[in-house]
């Protein structure tokens, strides 16, 4: 069909058309023979590029075959496949690109009405949004602890693609899920990890509890009691505890050192 201009213009006709047209009509539209237009007709039609409906006659007769150009949905898939192709050749570069993106659609996702409050309610949300985006998930009550549960995917949108640039399919899917339950509530509840194709048509959210971190306890140390008085080795200098708790050398009471002791005490105190 590509290459020929006639059975181009009869489907650029048909698919601006509100209702089907037989070919006695767009004979005359386009100004072609009948047997012509019928002939380009049958190819797109098992080009399953038009379709054929049967249409009441006009007048007495037998009843008309009408055409209609069949509506083509958008290849999602080779539109993924050109994005992705776009990420440049490192895989490492390639998955931090996809979870960026795949963060940047879960913050245009509405919130939900439950914040994330426990790993079940992590596990819920991302139930519900893996849903909504086809990947049929599954519960894994096998899997599941105080700790840790797995979600199981059993269906994918991108499958094949993933297959082949699982960094970046499944990290704007990881992405997307941790943006989510971190906006519901959960960074500090539940991390989310995708691991694609654990089984040939599986993938698996493993959702973790956040590690609760441990309050500050800093021991309060008591005083140390007085220690007894001792002497150095050669029994002439007593040693007292200075503030930090040390043992230190004691001065002795000496006129001639009063001013110095004053200088000192106006000095910022120094750890032994």
């Amino acid at each position: 069909m590509s290459d020929s201009w006639p059975r181009r213009r009869l489907l650029a006709i048909l698919r601006g058309a509100s209702e089907p047209l037989d070919a006695q009509e767009l004979a005359r539209v386009t100004g072609q023979h009948v047997t012509t237009v019928r002939f380009h007709l049958d190819v797109l039609t098992r080009e399953s590029l038009v379709r054929q409906f049967q249409q009441p006659p006009r007048g007495r007769g037998r009843p008309r075959i009408g055409y209609a150009a069949v509506q083509r949905s958008v290849g999602y898939q080779d539109l993924a496949q050109v994005l992705a192709d776009q990420l440049g050749t490192d895989p490492r570069r390639r998955s931090e690109v996809a979870v960026t993106a795949g963060r940047t659609w879960g913050a245009k996702i509405e919130q939900s009405e439950h914040p994330v409050a426990s790993l079940d309610d992590a596990r819920d949300i991302a139930v519900t949004v893996s849903s909504e985006l086809g990947y049929a998930p599954e519960r894994d009550p096998a899997s599941e602890t105080e700790q840790s549960l797995d979600i199981r995917l059993t269906a994918c949108p991108l499958r094949d693609l993933a297959r082949t640039h699982s960094e970046v399919v499944c990290g704007v899917h990881q992405g997307l899920i941790r943006e989510v339950l971190e906006r519901n509530g959960g960074r500090d509840i539940a991390e989310a990890q995708l691991r694609p194709f654990v089984e040939p048509d599986l993938c698996v959210i493993h959702l973790t509890a956040v590690p609760t971190p441990a309050p500050d306890t800093d021991p309060i140390v008591g005083p140390l009691p007085d220690p007894p008085e001792r002497h150095n080795h050669n029994g002439a200098t007593p040693l007292l505890r200075n503030p930090s708790g040390r043992l230190g050398p004691q001065l002795r009471a000496d006129p001639q050192l009063c001013d110095a002791d004053a200088d000192i005490t106006e000095q910022p105190t120094h750890k032994w």
